[in-house]
């Protein structure tokens, strides 16, 4: 399996990734313990020059990762015809007990990589880089779910047998199985819809207040995590059966396929993207009292926050789109 094309591309940028960030980290560490930025020894000299080199590699870094979640996503889509029982991504997740803890660590170090790109800008702008031992320090949180997510890929791909006869989302993704998905697929549509349109509504508006009164960042942040929690569960609960036009077909990833338009692709982008921005602007807003980033700080915020809110725009109108053109009508049999 590690001749295919992609899987190979899939390591190699782990393994890059996972280089830089050990790189990274070292020089991290040194940061932590000897940045002085009132000082003009050689050694402070040395240490802020190299720390545009490292962030412009760690920018590239961060930026090859987020890009592999969704490499992962569609390699996975794309094999599920290799392997016995697989209909779409989710069968291939399941050749193996690898599959699953490897997309939910790329789907953790993509918002955490987001959130330290967005510290990583606010600090370059402030002429006394305030944050810099922050962002290190974050860094180094980081790596352990890197240096994880590089191993447990490795074990999914090597240990994919092609004779084995795998699960398919009708399996996982039903109100009859057991596990957390059986239980998304089993809560009542009716109730998610009502949650979906709330969280929705919710998150639009706190968006626009922060966007044009630069107010409740925080609270942006927090309803933003609840909207994409909702959403994903949302997407499994209701939304999948009318873009499927099936009453029990709840599968998260059948929708990335052509015959659906990939449609999930206009649903999944936009949203994470949106709860990415919504966490950032959380994160940055926390440094507006510091001099040198106030204006920063106050200029960012409502430009991140009116991306995040047309984001989020795009993922509800799809999905509202994705409801009201289908064929399938359950409403009635809901109420």
């Amino acid at each position: 399996m590690l001749l295919n094309p992609a899987i190979m591309a899939l390591v190699l940028v782990s393994l890059v990734v996972c280089s830089m960030l050990l790189l990274a980290s070292g020089f991290a560490i040194q940061v932590l313990r000897h940045w002085n930025i009132g000082s003009g020894s050689e050694q402070q000299l040395v240490l802020e020059r190299r720390t545009y080199l490292i962030s412009t590699l760690l920018i590239w870094a961060f930026g090859f990762e987020l890009m592999s979640l969704l490499l992962f996503i569609y390699n996975a889509e794309s094999m599920s015809g290799q392997f016995v029982g697989a209909m779409c991504a989710t069968g291939v997740l399941n050749v193996n007990g690898w599959g699953w803890p490897t997309l939910m660590l790329k789907i953790a170090v993509f918002f955490c990589g987001a959130v330290w790109l967005a510290l990583n800008y606010l600090d370059n702008q402030g002429y006394d880089y305030p944050l810099v031992k922050y962002k290190y320090r974050l860094l180094l949180a980081i790596l352990p779910l890197v240096v994880a997510e590089f191993i447990l890929q490795l074990l999914h791909f090597t240990n994919m047998d092609p004779d084995v006869i795998t699960s398919c989302c009708g399996t996982l993704f039903s109100s009859q199985a057991e596990g957390v998905a059986a239980e998304v697929s089993g809560l009542p549509p009716r109730n998610m819809m009502l949650l979906f349109v709330i969280t929705g509504v919710i998150v639009i508006l706190s968006g626009l207040r922060v966007a044009l009164r630069g107010r409740g960042s925080w609270w942006f942040a927090l309803f933003g995590t609840a909207a994409f929690a909702v959403a994903l569960t949302s997407i499994v609960s209701f939304i999948s059966l009318y873009i499927y036009e099936h009453p029990h077909h709840h599968c998260p990833f059948c929708i990335l396929k052509s015959g659906h338009d990939y449609i999930g692709y206009i649903l999944y982008v936009p949203l994470f993207i949106s709860a990415a921005l919504a966490m950032s602007v959380g994160v940055l807003s926390s440094w507006r009292g510091i001099p040198s980033l106030t204006l920063t700080v106050d200029s960012i915020i409502p430009r991140l926050s009116w991306i995040a809110v047309m984001c989020y725009l795009l993922f509800y109108l799809a999905a509202v789109w994705s409801v009201w053109a289908s064929n399938l009508t359950m409403v009635e049999v809901w109420l």
